[in-house]
């Protein structure tokens, strides 16, 4: 049997079966599915015992975390303290399952998968692996505005969620680079693209959906944002090694009195791009592509969760621009970023207080991080039969 050394995470409530398309994949391009262990992050109302049955039917290892398992979880570790950190159902969740990775050391990489996606005919876990191994020449991109969007080669005129407003209309520069040490790697989307409500509203779309759809073609070359750029790092298929954890917390959202929501990747990839750039780290970005099949639901609703923090999604990126600087590790960087957060003045912004609320969090998963001790009791996996 093979080292079991990648943890995927899962936030799921709805589409959990999505597992099954997964795990077809990797059986069929020859990976290794015992290297695999699923962390499903769930609500108590969910059907929690049908989501073992189908890890244990799949023949992988996993866990089931509800809200009570993941208290449960909590006080094994003797970090209790540190629950808050999860804020209850929000897709943030995804954070349980980077301090279930740092509990277990065996794991060495992690990917993040969302409910609503499915893999493509290509090796869905062994292109994330190669890419996170790649050394050699890679496209680098820049614009004169700091940011790279990674939707610039579709034929509609699209921006990402999260992408700043501000940002757009960039100029583009495109040159050869050399990567040496990959640390994160984001598979884009065909289907629905991953828009915010006011950009799906723009789009004539009143489902949540957005008009445009997205195909292989309207992706061209694999790429690296260029240093002192930033972009959108959408967590829906994304890999990443164990290193970086300390600084990709994803942000407590939605359940906050500001109602902010929805910028939970988005921002903790703004704290891991200028992590890797301090460090000399790269993220990968292209393949493998997945299908994002989001539900129709109401833009309106999106939008009002999303509007609390739009013009702090402006400025996040410019705040974390001046910390870090000759920090030498992701825990160091983080707590720069955390610090630069946590004691800025804000009120000029909407809702200002809350990057406050983000910088308080962002300590304490240092500080949980510290305390949690290996190997973290397992007392609820799902093993797979031998």
């Amino acid at each position: 049997m093979s080292e079991q050394d990648i943890c995927v995470i899962v936030p799921t409530i709805r589409e959990w079966e999505c597992m099954e398309e997964y795990v077809a994949n990797a059986r069929e391009h020859g990976f290794d599915t015992d290297r695999l262990f699923v962390v499903l992050v769930t609500e108590e109302f969910c059907d929690t015992d049908g989501m073992a049955a189908m890890l244990d039917d799949l023949g992988v290892d996993g866990a089931v975390f509800d809200g009570p398992a993941r208290e449960a979880w909590f006080a094994e570790q003797g970090v209790s303290e540190y629950s808050h950190l999860i804020p209850e159902a929000s897709h943030a969740q995804t954070s349980f399952g980077l301090l279930y990775m740092w509990a277990n050391e065996r794991f060495d990489y992690g990917v993040f998968i969302d409910d609503d996606t499915l893999p493509h005919d290509e090796d869905f876990f062994g292109t994330h692996m190669e890419n996170l191994a790649y050394e050699g020449e890679i496209e680098a991109r820049s614009s004169d505005e700091s940011w790279v969007n990674v939707l610039d080669d579709a034929d509609a005129d699209l921006y990402p969620r999260g992408y700043p407003y501000a940002a757009m209309d960039e100029e583009v520069e495109r040159e050869t680079t050399t990567v040496d040490d990959v640390v994160a790697s984001q598979g884009l989307w065909t289907n629905v693209p991953d828009l915010d409500a006011v950009r799906i509203l723009m789009d004539g779309d009143l489902q949540g959906q957005a008009q445009s759809r997205t195909a292989r073609e309207d992706f061209g070359e694999e790429f690296v944002a260029a240093e002192g750029q930033y972009l959108t790092v959408c967590s829906m298929n994304l890999a990443f090694r164990r290193e970086v954890i300390p600084a990709f917390y994803q942000l407590p959202m939605d359940d906050n009195r500001w109602d902010v929501g929805r910028f939970d990747d988005i921002w903790s990839g703004l704290f891991l791009k200028r992590a890797c750039d301090v460090l000399g780290k790269q993220v990968y970005n292209g393949g493998p592509l997945c299908e994002h099949n989001k539900a129709p639901r109401s833009t309106f609703d999106d939008l009002q969760n999303e509007v609390a923090g739009l013009e702090l999604n402006e400025h996040v990126w410019e705040v974390i621009d001046d910390a870090a600087a000759g920090a030498g590790s992701y825990r160091e960087a983080f707590a720069s970023m955390a610090d630069a957060l946590a004691t800025g003045e804000f009120e000029e912004w909407n809702n200002g207080e809350f990057l406050n609320y983000c910088g308080e969090h962002m300590n304490d998963w240092i500080d949980c991080l510290d305390a949690i001790e290996s190997p973290a009791a397992e007392t609820v996996e799902v093993a797979a039969d031998d």
